[in-house]
C-alpha cells in the first residue's frame, strides 16, 4: 500500500498573499544558543572530566562516535529541551549540534546513545559524583568560610516494571526516592533510591563523605547540615557534634513537645483572639528524645491565624536568635525545592524510564551534568542580568532557543542568528563572560 507524506501546508492567506510551509529550508536551527553551551563547557571542563573517569568498553577500531562526543550530545541536548532519545535521530544532522560537540559528521543515533547509557554501572555513578563535587570546589576563586548542605528527598515516578520501584504509601504511586543535596544552588549529590526504605537512608553516609572532601578542599570551612523533619536521627546528630558540624533540622510535633508550649500558645491565643490578627512568636527549648543520649536545644515557632493554630519546631546546635535561625536560616532551605523542580521539569531528571537501575541512575546523573552546566553560565555569566536567577526553562526560551542559518564550509562556520532575536546584547554578554580568560 502506497504511503503518502504531504511536502507542505497552506495557512490563512494574510492581505492576500497565500501562506505555505514545508521543511525544505536547508541548515537552519532553532538551537543557536548550543554556542554558548559548548563556550561554558569548555570553560569548565565539565564533560571532559566526566569522559576521562568513564571507561569505554569498545574496540576502538571499530568506534565512529568516541564517548566524549557522546556525552556533550546527549548533555546539550537536554539543557535545550530535548528529553527523549529518539530526538537524536534528527538532531544528529542538525549542524548546529554537530558543531557544539566539535564534529563535522552525522551524529550518533539513539540506539548508539542507548548503549552508552546501558554500560553504567555503580562505579559509574560514583566517579560522575567525583566530578559534580570537584567542579563545586572549582567554583570558589577563595575558601568559603561557611557551606549550608541542604538534604531532600523527592518521588521520582515510574509508570513501568523499572528495577527498583515500589509503591509509596505517602506519594500514592509507584516511584523512586532520589536524594539529593544542594549548596545553594549549586547540586553536589543526586542518588537514586528505592521508595521502600526511610527517606533518610544513606543521607549520613554521604554527608561524611562530602564533609571528608570539602575539609580536605578548605580545612578551616564551616559546615552545617539542613534538613526538614525526615533526616531528624539521632546518630546523624550526634556525628554532626562529634566532628564540629552545625545541624539546623526540622523536629516532627509529637504530644510531649505540644505540652511543653501549651502554656505560651494559649497566650499567643488569647492576642490573636484581641486583635484578629495573626499571631507569631519563637520559645527557646530544651527537649530530649527517648531514643536521644541528651537534651537538645530546640525552637518552637508558635503561630496562630484564621485557619487555627500552626506550631512548629527544628532542633538545632547554632547559637543565634531564635526567630532569626528560623525564618533567615532554616526557612531559607525551601529554595531548595525550587531547584529539584528545576531539574525534574526543566532538565527531565524524572526521565527514568529504562528498566534497568544504573541506567536510570545514569540519566539522573545526565541530567545533572546539565543542571551543573545550566547552573555555571547563570552563575558565571548572568549576574546582573535580568536572567541573573531566572528558571532553567526560562534560561533555555530566552537564551538558547535561538534560530539560525548555518553555513559550514572547509574554512568556517557562520551562525546567522535571527535578527528579530530580543535578546542579541544579552546574548553577546554572556559569550563574552564566558570566553576563555
Amino acid at each position: 500500500m502506497t504511503e503518502c507524506t504531504q511536502g507542505s501546508f497552506a495557512f490563512p492567506a494574510v492581505k492576500r498573499r497565500q501562506v505555505e510551509a514545508d521543511f525544505s529550508g536547508g541548515d537552519i536551527t532553532s538551537d543557536g544558543g548550543l554556542l554558548l553551551l559548548r563556550q561554558a563547557d569548555r570553560r569548565l571542563g565539565l564533560l571532559q572530566a566526566a569522559n576521562a573517569v568513564l571507561p569505554d568498553p569498545r574496540d576502538a577500531r571499530y568506534v565512529q562516535h568516541d564517548q566524549l562526543t557522546l556525552l556533550r550530545q546527549r548533555v546539550y541536548a537536554l539543557c535545550q529541551g530535548y528529553e527523549d532519545l529518539n530526538d537524536h535521530d534528527s538532531l544528529r544532522q542538525d549542524l548546529a549540534f554537530q558543531t557544539a560537540v566539535e564534529q563535522d559528521q552525522v551524529l550518533g543515533s539513539s540506539p548508539t546513545l542507548c548503549r552508552l547509557e546501558n554500560r553504567t554501572d555503580r562505579a559509574t555513578a560514583v566517579a560522575l559524583h567525583q566530578v559534580v563535587i570537584e567542579q563545586f570546589i572549582a567554583s570558589f576563586a577563595e575558601p568559603p568560610e561557611e557551606l549550608i548542605l541542604d538534604f531532600d528527598a523527592t518521588d521520582d515516578r515510574v509508570h513501568g516494571l523499572q528495577e527498583g520501584r515500589f509503591f509509596h504509601g505517602y506519594y500514592d504511586s509507584y516511584c523512586f526516592l532520589p536524594l539529593y543535596v544542594f549548596c545553594g544552588d549549586q547540586l553536589l549529590v543526586s542518588y537514586l533510591r528505592p521508595s521502600k526504605i526511610d527517606g533518610a537512608k544513606h543521607a549520613w553516609a554521604i554527608l561524611g563523605l562530602l564533609v571528608k572532601r570539602l575539609r580536605q578542599a578548605w580545612p578551616a570551612v564551616r559546615i552545617i547540615l539542613r534538613a526538614d523533619s525526615g533526616f531528624c536521627r539521632h546518630r546523624m546528630l550526634r556525628w554532626c557534634e562529634r566532628r564540629g558540624i552545625g545541624y539546623i533540622v526540622g523536629l516532627a510535633r509529637n504530644k510531649r513537645l505540644q505540652r511543653m508550649i501549651e502554656e505560651d500558645f494559649a497566650a499567643v491565643e488569647q492576642h490573636f483572639k484581641a486583635t484578629g490578627k495573626k499571631q507569631r512568636t519563637f520559645l527557646d527549648l530544651r527537649y530530649g528524645a527517648r531514643s536521644w543520649r541528651r537534651r537538645r536545644a530546640v525552637i518552637a515557632k508558635l503561630e496562630i491565624t484564621a485557619q487555627g493554630r500552626n506550631p512548629r519546631f527544628i532542633v538545632t546546635n547554632l547559637n543565634g536568635d531564635a526567630q532569626a535561625l528560623y525564618d533567615q536560616v532554616y526557612c531559607a532551605r525551601g529554595d531548595m525545592e525550587n531547584r529539584i523542580k528545576e531539574q525534574q521539569l526543566g532538565l527531565f531528571a524524572d526521565r527514568t524510564s529504562a528498566h534497568h537501575w544504573w541506567t536510570n541512575q545514569f540519566r539522573l546523573l545526565l541530567s545533572s551534568l546539565a543542571y551543573v552546566l545550566m547552573s555555571a553560565i547563570r552563575r558565571m555569566a548572568l549576574h546582573d542580568t535580568e536572567l541573573a536567577h531566572a528558571q532553567m526553562s526560562t534560561l533555555r526560551l530566552k537564551l538558547l532557543k535561538v534560530g539560525a542559518v548555518v553555513l559550514r564550509n572547509t574554512r568556517r562556520v557562520r551562525f546567522l542568528l535571527s535578527s528579530a532575536f530580543p535578546y542579541q546584547a544579552l546574548f553577546f554578554t554572556v559569550a563574552k563572560r564566558l570566553a576563555p580568560g
